[in-house]
C-alpha cells in the first residue's frame, strides 16, 4: 500500500513508528530551576556526532501545566542540563512508569522506585541502576513543524558506566541488554549480537 500522511492511513493503527525502528530510548532525566527532579523517557532519541560527542532527542506532546511542552524540555530550557539514562531490559517496567503525563510536581524517580544518583559535571538526577548514563549540556532547542514539536541538540560532557557492564574493556550490550521502541506498544532488547567488518 501507499498513503500520504497527510490525508491519513486508514489502518487500525499509524504505521510510521513501526516502520521506523528499533529506537533507542533516552531516559532523560532533569532537574527545574527551584530543585524540583523529573524523569521521563523519550523514543525519539540518538546519537549525532563523535567529535565531540552530541545527541538529540525531541518532544512531541505537551502538558497543560507546562504550555507548549513537556516537564524535560520546560526544565531544561531552565537549566540547559539533563541527564540520558540507557533503559536496561531489567529497567523496563521503571521506564514504564515514568512515562505518564504526570503533574510536574510528580518526582517520576520517586514514582517508579528508582534510586537517584549524583552526576557529575551537571546538576541533573541520574538513574543509578542505568547501564550507562550521559551527562549532557543542551546546545540547541529547535521548534519543528507542529504544535508541540521540538528537538534538543546537546553536547555529552561526561559519561558514567557501571563496572559491570564491562567486559575486556568494552560497554556490553548482552550484559545491559538496552531496549528499543518499537511500534504500538511494543518494545525489544538486545540479546544477540552479530559483527560486520567495513570494506
Amino acid at each position: 500500500m501507499f498513503y500520504e500522511p497527510k490525508n491519513g492511513h486508514g489502518l487500525p493503527h499509524n504505521p510510521f513508528n513501526a516502520i521506523v525502528s528499533p529506537r533507542p530510548i533516552g531516559w532523560i532525566g532533569t532537574r527545574n530551576a527551584d530543585g524540583h527532579d523529573n524523569l521521563a523517557p523519550y523514543s525519539f532519541f540518538n546519537a549525532v556526532a563523535y567529535e565531540p560527542p552530541q545527541i538529540m532527542f525531541s518532544s512531541t506532546s505537551a502538558k497543560p501545566d507546562q504550555g507548549d511542552t513537556k516537564d524535560s524540555i520546560a526544565n531544561i530550557r531552565q537549566t540547559g542540563e539533563f541527564s540520558v539514562n540507557v533503559v536496561s531490559f531489567a529497567l523496563r517496567d521503571a521506564m514504564n512508569a515514568s512515562s505518564g503525563p504526570w503533574d510536574k510536581s510528580i518526582d517520576e524517580f520517586d514514582l517508579a522506585g528508582l534510586e537517584k544518583g549524583a552526576c557529575t559535571i551537571i546538576n541533573a538526577p541520574r538513574v543509578a541502576a542505568s547501564p550507562a548514563t550521559l551527562e549532557c549540556k543542551a546546545t540547541q532547542i529547535i521548534k519543528l513543524d507542529g504544535a508541540n514539536n521540538f528537538v534538543v541538540f546537546a553536547e555529552v560532557v561526561g559519561i558514567h558506566m557501571r563496572e559491570d557492564m564491562m567486559t575486556d574493556g568494552l560497554f556490553d550490550l548482552r550484559k545491559a541488554q538496552p531496549l528499543a521502541r518499537l511500534g504500538y506498544q511494543d518494545y525489544t532488547s538486545v540479546t544477540d549480537l552479530f559483527s560486520l567488518k567495513r570494506p
